[in-house]
């Protein structure tokens, strides 16, 4: 009887992990630095760098503003547009190459931290 109970709380404790356990989501938006995406455009930090005559969503600027921005200090994120929401990546290197793309980033989301953990980003269409 003891190994029937023991046996049954080992089960209950395991089911408990995996329901406390986040669940993978898709996120979608684009590769920013903070800076930008505090103000959803490149526009004012082109502007601000004598670059105001480019066009802040050319892809090729946007990728040169991004990599720029976090060169001197700012982060990867991801700007969600359509919610107008920016979220933290924990994962600045697998962003690095996605700089100014849309892309689907899968992973779990820590909402103290406002932050995605990244399983894996993809670019979107």
């Amino acid at each position: 009887m003891k190994k029937l109970v023991m046996g049954f709380g080992a089960l209950l404790f395991a089911v408990s992990l995996s329901v406390a356990a986040p669940k993978a989501r898709n996120f979608t938006g684009e590769i920013m630095d903070s800076q930008c995406a505090a103000t959803g455009s490149h526009a004012s930090m082109l502007k601000m760098s004598g670059m105001g005559d480019k066009d802040p969503n050319d892809p090729v600027a946007k990728k040169m503003c991004t990599q720029k921005c976090v060169q001197m200090g700012g982060k990867y994120v991801l700007y969600d547009a359509a919610e107008k929401a920016v979220y933290q990546l924990d994962d600045q290197d697998k962003a690095k190459e996605f700089a100014g793309q849309k892309v689907k980033v899968t992973g779990t989301y820590d909402e103290a931290s406002k932050t995605i953990h990244i399983t894996t980003i993809e670019t979107a269409s």
